[in-house]
């Protein structure tokens, strides 16, 4: 087009040179040619600012993506030991209050949907998209969340009368459902202020409320507010036979922890620099984590209850990880380590899935007289190692094999969404 626009403009010098002036056609057509180029060069320079742009989004988000493999790979680890008698402390969960390593996983997967939402959502509000087809999409995907783990929960005996209806897919759902509705419909300040006030109602629920039965509120398993609430709402089987860790009203907190992570995706999102970012990231979640631990002293961290301590707590160091992995990996650009949690976390609920039915042939099919995990626990065992190392092997072994179908989806660039 440039070359074309060169030889327009030797055309008007020419004839310019013969009649010592320029006709007004000769002058129009100049004129154009010159407001053409200008325009042109302008989209030009525009489609690379454009792409510049869209570059770096994907950059800034590379951190995120890392994150949730990260908190998928962890997840599959803590749950997939070689043998349940020998496990690192840190890699259980504690028995009731406090917290350990692996009581963060969940609570960050959580805090990764809220920033999703605001990432996946925001652009579309901004751009005035009809808010009911967003709805319907964002339910029709929950359904489909919920109905995969209820699938996963009777796998693979399929005993319908002992079906759980609790569990951890089926709280990603319902935490994507009301924090996607509450995003289309709420802008963020209020979002934060909902956030407070239902930890607040929670936590003078579970504390103040004398648990039905007794006459003073219980903070004990099995008794307490809501252990009453799943027992009175919650069909079906519950995992710990009166009570469930993924019940009813402890939903209601782990919606703030995903509230959180969108207030987390409103800075990602934000004109800050990547550098203010990561430092308010930094300061508000070490802010939050404080102010669990100190509302801890009253409401005692607690993953079983999702306490609103718990909620807080866990936050705040979700946030602060955040950060942590936007300066190594998007700043400081150490994305080569970053890279097999990236490719878990392009597929982050295909390999959770995975797990789910790969962990039956794993552990539960009989081969040569146990299991083939048994095999491994035993060889690992004889040839010296310690056997809680062993099962921790064993588990990373069990990762590996989930990680050979997801690399082979992510270099098909195949990116399952349910």
């Amino acid at each position: 087009m440039m070359f074309v626009y060169l030889l327009c403009y030797e055309h008007i010098l020419c004839k310019a040179k013969k009649n010592h002036n320029l006709s007004a056609d000769y002058c129009s057509l100049f004129f154009d040619i010159c407001a053409d180029s200008i325009r042109g060069l302008f989209y030009i320079c525009r489609s690379f600012r454009i792409k510049y742009m869209m570059l770096r989004t994907n950059q800034r988000l590379i951190a995120l993506d890392a994150l949730r493999g990260f908190t998928i790979a962890a997840m599959i680890l803590v749950n997939n030991p070689g043998s349940w008698e020998f496990v690192y402390p840190p890699l259980l969960h504690k028995a009731w209050n406090g917290i350990s390593p692996t009581d963060l996983i969940f609570p960050f997967f959580i805090f990764i949907v809220g920033v999703s939402i605001v990432l996946a959502y925001a652009g579309k509000i901004e751009s005035g998209t009809a808010k009911m087809p967003l709805i319907r999409k964002i339910a029709w995907r929950s359904l489909k969340i919920f109905a995969v783990g209820l699938f996963l929960n009777v796998y693979p005996g399929f005993d319908f009368s002992e079906i759980r209806l609790a569990g951890v897919l089926p709280r990603i759902a319902l935490v994507f459902l009301i924090g996607g509705v509450l995003y289309l419909w709420l802008d963020i300040k209020r979002l934060a202020w909902i956030g407070g006030g239902l930890l607040v109602f929670y936590w003078i629920i579970m504390t103040l409320i004398p648990t039905p039965g007794y006459d003073s509120p219980m903070f004990e398993p099995g008794i307490n507010m809501a252990a009453w609430v799943d027992g009175f709402l919650l069909p079906g089987r519950m995992w710990n036979g009166n009570w469930d860790p993924e019940g009813l009203l402890s939903t209601i907190p782990a919606v703030v922890s995903a509230i959180c992570g969108m207030i987390a995706g409103t800075v990602l999102r934000s004109k800050k620099s990547d550098f203010e970012k990561v430092a308010l990231l930094s300061v508000a979640g070490f802010a939050a984590a404080v102010a669990g631990v100190v509302w801890s002293w009253n409401f005692p961290l607690n993953k079983n209850l999702w306490t609103s301590s718990y909620v807080l707590a866990t936050s705040g160091l979700a946030a602060m990880t955040l950060a942590s992995a936007m300066y190594f990996i998007d700043i400081k650009s150490y994305k080569a380590v970053a890279k097999p949690f990236v490719i878990f976390g392009s597929n982050a609920i295909t390999a959770y899935v995975l797990a789910g039915l790969l962990s039956f042939p794993f552990y539960g099919v009989s081969l040569f007289g146990q299991t083939l995990s048994a095999h491994l626990m035993q060889a690992g065992i004889s040839i010296g190692f310690d056997p809680r190392f062993a099962s921790m092997l064993v588990a990373g072994l069990f990762i590996t094999l989930i990680y050979l179908p997801v690399y082979f989806l992510y270099k098909k660039q195949i990116f399952i969404r349910l």
